[in-house]
Order: C-alpha cells, then sequence, then structure tokens
C-alpha cells in the first residue's frame, strides 16, 4: 500500500436504501470528512427508502417490532421514539398489534432513515446524486463513476451499496407469458397488481415474505379470488411469538463445525426451550444474535450445504411477517381461499387471458392442472444474477475487482468487508455494504444487522482515511 496525500479526499457510494445512507449517515456523523467529499449516487429522491422501503402499498408494514429497528445499533428504539414524537402513525388504525408492538406501514422506516440522513444532504455534507451509475472504472489510483445524465466523480474509495437483483421468474412462465397482461414479474414495481381483478384466479410463486405480503395487499384491494401459492418445500413465513422472550441457547461456545451438526444443536435447543416453556422463537432469535460467529465457525463447503438445504427452512422461521400481515393469509385460509401447495411449475400454456399450469408436487410427484387469470412471481432475489444485474457491476467484475463469493449469496468481500477480486486478492479502496456482503458475514438481510454492518464499513473507511486531526487527510491507496 503507498499513501497518496489528499486535501479533501473523496468517498462515493453506489446506492441510497437504508446500507448506503447508513453508511453516508455514519460518516458524515463522525465529522471526518466536509462539504463536497461524500456523495451518493441513488436515482431515487430521497436518501433512505431503497427499494425496500419505498413502497406506499399500505398493506407492506414492517415485519420487525419498531422497538427494534433504529440506523443507530446502540439506540434501537430511536425509530419507535421518532415515531412518537413525531405521530407518524397518526391515521393508521391497525399500526399497534395485539401484544402491543408497533408494526407501522413500510414506507415509514423510509421516512424516517431520510430524516436522519436528510440533514447533511442540506448542509453539503452528504451528496446526493440522483442518477443510475452507468459506468465505473479505475484511474490514476482513483475510482472514475459516471452517472447516466453525465455526472461525473472521482473517487478516492469507492462503497457498493445496492440491493439484490429482483425474482428472476421461473423459464416455463416466462417464455409463454412475458406478454400477459396479468404476468407480474417482479411484485416491486409500484403498481405490479394494478392489473388484477377482484375475482381473478391467482398462482403466486413462492411462498416467503414477499407472498405474505401480497395476500395482504389483494386482501386490502377487495381481492376475493382464488389464490395458490406454491414453492418446492411449500413453506410459509411464521408469525412472531405471542409474548417477548428471552434469547435461549448458545452456539457460540463451542461452535458447530458442519451443517447437519448446526442444525443437530438448533433442535436441540428448541425441544429443550419448549421443555421450559418457551417457544422456537426465542432459539432461533438466539442464532441469529449470534450468527457471525456461527457462520465464520463453518468452512466454506459446509457454508454451502447451508444454503443449499437449510437456508428455506431458516429464512421461514428467521424472516418473520407482521401480525397484520399474518392476519390476513390465516383468513384466506380459513374461508379456503388460498390453499398453499409443495409444487413447482412444470408446463404453461395460455390464450391471452387464460393461464393454464401444470404443477408438479414436489413429495408425491403427482402432476395436476390448475387454470388462472394471473401469475405473481416471489421467489426472492435472484442471486446469481449479481454481477450481471447492472452493467457497472459486470465491468467492475470483468476488470478483476467484484466477483461472486463462495456461496452465491452475495459479492465477495473479507472480515473488514473490502471487496475480493476475482484473483482472491483485496481490490484497492473498494468496499461492499449490506445484503450482498452476506456470503462473508452471514446473518445480514435483517433490519438489525445491515444497521450493524453500516456502523462497520463507516469504521474500516475512517480508518482507511487515516484521519489526522492536525494535518491534512491521509488516504490509503494501492
Amino acid at each position: 500500500m503507498a499513501t497518496r496525500k489528499h486535501q479533501k479526499p473523496v468517498v462515493a457510494i453506489i446506492g441510497g436504501g437504508v446500507s448506503g445512507a447508513g453508511v453516508a449517515f455514519h460518516l458524515a456523523q463522525s465529522g471526518m470528512l466536509g462539504p463536497n467529499q461524500l456523495f451518493v449516487f441513488e436515482p431515487r429522491e430521497r436518501l433512505g427508502p431503497g427499494l425496500a422501503y419505498d413502497t406506499l402499498d399500505p398493506a407492506h408494514r414492517i415485519n420487525v417490532p419498531a422497538s427494534r429497528m433504529s440506523l443507530m445499533p446502540d439506540d434501537m428504539e430511536q425509530f419507535q421514539r421518532w415515531i412518537v414524537a413525531n405521530n407518524a402513525v397518526s391515521g393508521d388504525d391497525d399500526a399497534m398489534a395485539s401484544d402491543g408492538n408497533l408494526f407501522p406501514r413500510r414506507s415509514l422506516f423510509g421516512t424516517y432513515v431520510n430524516a436522519m440522513v436528510q440533514p447533511f444532504v442540506d448542509s453539503g455534507e452528504v451528496v446526493h446524486v440522483m442518477e443510475r451509475v452507468a459506468d465505473v472504472r479505475r484511474r490514476s489510483g482513483r475510482w472514475l463513476l459516471s452517472g447516466e445524465s453525465g455526472r461525473q466523480i472521482e473517487a478516492d474509495i469507492l462503497v457498493v451499496a445496492t440491493s439484490h437483483p429482483s425474482p428472476s421468474a421461473p423459464k416455463a412462465l416466462v417464455d409463454v407469458l412475458k406478454d400477459h397482461p396479468r404476468f407480474v414479474a417482479d411484485p416491486t414495481d409500484p403498481d405490479a397488481l394494478d392489473a388484477i381483478r377482484s375475482s381473478d384466479r391467482v398462482l403466486i410463486v413462492g411462498n416467503g415474505l414477499t407472498s405474505s405480503d401480497i395476500i395482504a395487499s389483494l386482501a386490502l384491494r377487495g381481492h376475493h379470488g382464488a389464490i395458490t401459492a406454491i414453492s418446492r418445500r411449500g413453506l410459509r413465513s411464521r408469525g412472531h411469538a405471542r409474548m417477548a422472550q428471552d434469547l435461549y441457547g448458545d452456539f457460540v461456545s463451542v461452535p458447530a463445525r458442519t451443517a447437519l451438526a448446526l442444525l443437530q444443536r438448533i433442535r436441540q435447543a428448541i425441544l429443550s426451550a419448549e421443555g421450559e416453556g418457551r417457544s422456537w422463537h426465542a432459539v432461533i432469535d438466539q442464532v441469529r444474535f449470534q450468527g457471525g460467529e456461527v457462520w465464520r465457525a463453518l468452512p466454506l463447503a459446509e457454508r454451502r450445504r447451508v444454503v443449499r438445504h437449510l437456508r428455506p427452512f431458516w429464512d421461514v422461521h428467521r424472516f418473520r411477517i407482521a401480525p397484520q400481515v399474518e392476519d390476513a393469509s390465516e383468513q384466506a385460509l380459513r374461508a379456503g381461499r388460498l390453499t398453499v401447495l409443495a409444487a413447482s411449475v412444470e408446463a404453461v400454456r395460455s390464450d391471452g387471458v387464460e393461464i393454464e399450469c401444470r404443477l408438479r408436487l414436489s413429495r408425491s410427484g403427482e402432476r395436476i392442472e390448475r387454470r388462472f387469470e394471473a401469475v405473481v412471481v416471489t421467489t426472492g432475489p435472484s442471486h446469481g444474477g449479481i454481477i450481471d444485474s447492472q452493467p457497472w457491476i459486470r465491468q467492475l467484475a470483468d476488470a478483476g475487482y467484484l466477483s461472486l463469493d463462495g456461496t452465491g449469496l452475495g459479492l465477495s468481500c473479507d472480515n473488514a468487508s473490502r471487496a475480493l477480486g476475482s484473483s482472491g486478492e483485496i481490490a484497492p479502496s473498494l468496499y461492499i455494504s449490506g445484503p450482498l456482503a452476506r456470503g462473508t458475514f452471514g446473518e445480514l438481510m435483517g433490519l438489525p444487522q445491515v444497521s450493524e454492518h453500516a456502523v462497520l464499513v463507516a469504521a474500516e473507511i475512517g480508518d482507511a482515511l487515516g484521519v489526522d486531526q492536525s494535518g491534512p487527510l491521509s488516504v490509503s491507496v494501492a
């Protein structure tokens, strides 16, 4: 590493959702950078909401109690205090669940994150570049970023804080339904459900959090047609515990070294917890809390086994649905409008209006025929498509600065969140923030972990900047 001095080193962040806005907030709050030294490329009008919290659908709610969501990991109740101080759930009569926890509409958390970072934007300490990134290249030891509208920034440090690609629809569906008016390949589009009529028979491909959101959204829109939700295992996202519980179990004192040993230990802990009158929630929450250490203890081959065999079961227990969203699915089940199957799409035919699907049942191998008027894909992020999701990511990968991590969950990086290139070497002054670093850090999809990771990345950048109060900032670059 060589050291070059700049009076004003520059940090550029690509992605202004919670991951990118969080890093920008902590850097700006630290005071280590001045005006025109910190740039965030984000095409949305506000920093903070990103894809996850930019929904205006009133049925979409945060899936963690507000008292456990915050941009400040050492002050987890900050968001809830902000809600109270701003009377922010006024008019949302369903925000409070029966257990007294607040589950406000998801967009409200995005508004809160923006409220935290916007003062730094107003002061010029954070510059919001409202463009998509078109081009990134290394030039003379710095990063040259070009926006789609022509804005160019030269940066000493670059942070990739984008989200995972949208769901990847099964090829059998895309080939036949790509032009069908009620084929929703990406439910994150703001008007994705507008074409679905109230009596339409709907097929939802995927059974996770997004599937539950779709069911709740359709119910709020007055939809009363039959819904069939399928996934290979037929697993549905679970709800929250009926009452607060202390964390239960110890998974780090003698960490598991194999996926099977980890599974056995979790199952045994759940049995012990139930014997003491607790639910599985207390155990899964402990695994989540200790998740970083649990993940690091597993060799790469065992991490891959966890991803291949255990992740679907982990996801439905770890990523729970808000009580209001859970109620919508339970009501649909009780009314007979919702059917959940362990199945996959084997063949599709359509006359442009009706959609006929042959479904293969996972357990028996039996084939069944079903007719629908609409299909919604909620299969979750397309992890394998990260490199090709945006041209500039492909560009950095081709140049050897980015690569997929060994588990296939995100981009490769080290424990300081520094990007690892195709050769396995640390890419110069390049960091990964948020869920794309999941392959290295393990549990990095839930908000508490994303907030903690933003703090880590900001601290690592501070170390790289080598802030010296007695003189100019020195920047360590390759």
